[in-house]
């Protein structure tokens, strides 16, 4: 009798050390899980999980307490799954007119909506870059400018550009920056979803300091492009503006936080961080259908539902390396969370050695994972096997045009050194069943394929684990454009990959 539980002893502690990785990753996740996660983020009782809404909270506490169930350890410095975000609500003046030529200006957005009242000429200063302002002298004086640059005058490049923008102006003094979009129907409908209500920003402790008289920037709707045909050869344009005093209130977000400790006496001292941002954009523009609420299933209850199934998979089976999870808020609003949370970290940066990011669009194709920054890491084998082992294969960005690495909360941690690529959904262009759902009413939880997303998450699972496993600390392969100041963050000078 004493032979046989010996036998049975030795018997489950062989079983317990023969179970394999992939096995461990299939124990903790199931569809059933996935699709209840997803389809309580993408419900319309959330309303969109617009930052600073009732609703966001409602998200934030169902995944503090989904972290707790699992066993994942709170965040170290509060000893709550939360971080306090501080933000300000910016609500655009009231009362504002804008007329060019005395041509009264109805389609335009605030980007910097500074208090001014001017009626003088106004000067055309190309794509308004620094080239465009040598010679000049604009000090106090508005001036219009055409988006973009002279490589692409797309919406997406005015974007990319707005700040560089307006830091030119500002240091030339600039009274006032229009910069003139030609933009379709559709493209211009969203940049007035997202611009021309309240913006959302990261209070500054240091807000009573006035750094010098704001430039009030506005983007104008130049639909064919014959506002920047016209102004660019006249000889003179009249300007009379009036924008008014805009509002700001305080706003209370929260980043959600947990972890689990390694293993490894020593590789526990390093640490992945697995992230995604949980709110979306809220309530907009009604679709065809009607629907104003923009539940994002894809943008990004999937990302955060990825993060999820790690940390219940390593609160059971923990790596060698120790585990952070990060949920963030204000992703949409400009990176807010994730910009906040490297300049207040809860545990060193330096200790971060990797940052596992998921954020989506959409997916065009179910036979791949697209990873922003995959070929970047030395970490990239391991995210290549693990999508192999369950029929999938993983694919670097498809759409380097579309500036994806710096789109989400990843580009914050890249910044100060840490390898931080973006684990997305399988699409091989950007366009189809990704833009026909991106930002759009109709990214709802029961348009998923979670068979697909059964891998998906099994897939970044899996991945996760190799690189806590390897004996090999990941970093950025040499020459990338990271490189150098992670060697800073890691005291690594002088010395090769």
């Amino acid at each position: 009798m004493k032979k046989l539980a010996l036998l049975l002893t030795f018997g489950c502690i062989f079983s317990l050390t023969a179970q394999t990785e992939a096995e461990k990753v299939k124990e903790t996740i199931t569809k059933s899980e996935i699709e209840g996660h997803i389809y309580f983020l993408a419900d319309d009782v959330l309303r969109g999980r617009e930052t600073g809404s009732p609703e966001i909270k409602i998200a934030a506490s169902y995944l503090a307490n989904s972290l707790r169930s699992y066993g994942v350890k709170p965040n170290p410095q509060t000893g709550t799954y939360y971080q306090d975000v501080k933000l300000k609500r910016v609500s655009p003046p009231k009362n504002s007119s804008i007329e060019i030529n005395k041509q009264a200006i109805t389609d335009y957005v605030f980007i910097n909506a500074a208090a001014m009242t001017s009626n003088q000429d106004a000067i055309y200063l190309n794509h308004g870059l620094a080239d465009d302002y040598k010679g000049k002298d604009v000090k106090g004086k508005v001036i219009i400018v055409k988006a973009g640059s002279p490589e692409t005058s797309e919406g997406r490049a005015a974007f990319g550009l707005r700040r560089t923008k307006e830091k030119l102006a500002k240091e030339h003094g600039v009274a006032a920056i229009f910069e003139l979009l030609k933009v379709d129907d559709s493209t211009w409908n969203s940049i007035n979803h997202n611009f021309n209500g309240p913006t959302i920003t990261i209070a500054s402790g240091d807000n009573a300091k006035s750094e010098g008289k704001e430039t009030a920037y506005v983007w104008v709707l130049d639909k064919n492009g014959k506002m920047a045909e016209q102004l660019s050869t006249a000889k003179k344009i009249s300007s009379k503006i009036a924008i008014g005093e805009k509002h700001e209130e305080a706003v209370d977000c929260q980043n959600v936080i947990g972890m689990v400790e390694g293993t490894d006496p020593k590789l526990k001292n390093e640490y992945i961080i697995y992230s995604a941002h949980y709110d979306h954009v809220g309530i907009g523009a009604p679709d065809a259908t009607g629907d104003t609420i923009y539940n994002g299933a894809r943008d990004n209850a999937v990302g955060t539902t990825t993060v999820l199934s790690m940390a219940k998979n390593l609160a059971k089976y923990p790596t060698k390396r120790s585990s952070l999870f990060i949920l963030f808020t204000g992703e949409e609003r400009g990176l807010l969370g994730s910009s906040y949370y490297v300049e207040n970290p809860v545990l060193p940066l330096n200790q971060m050695v990797y940052c596992f990011n998921s954020d989506n669009a959409g997916y065009n194709d179910t036979s791949v994972i697209s990873v922003i920054g995959l070929t970047r890491t030395t970490a990239e084998n391991n995210i290549f096997s693990a999508a192999e082992a369950f029929g999938l294969k993983a694919i670097e960005d498809p759409a380097k045009e579309q500036g994806l690495f710096d789109r989400s909360d990843n580009v914050n941690f890249a910044k100060k050194g840490i390898p931080a690529p973006t684990f997305s959904l399988g699409f091989t262009t950007f366009d189809g069943d990704v833009t026909k759902y991106y930002h759009q009413p109709g990214d709802e939880a029961h348009t998923l394929d979670y068979d697909y997303l059964l891998k998906f998450f099994n897939a970044y699972v899996l991945a996760g684990r190799n690189i806590g496993n390897d004996p090999k600390t990941p970093v950025w392969n040499q020459g990338d454009k990271y490189e150098e100041v992670s060697k800073e963050l890691y005291n690594l000078k002088g010395t090769n990959n």
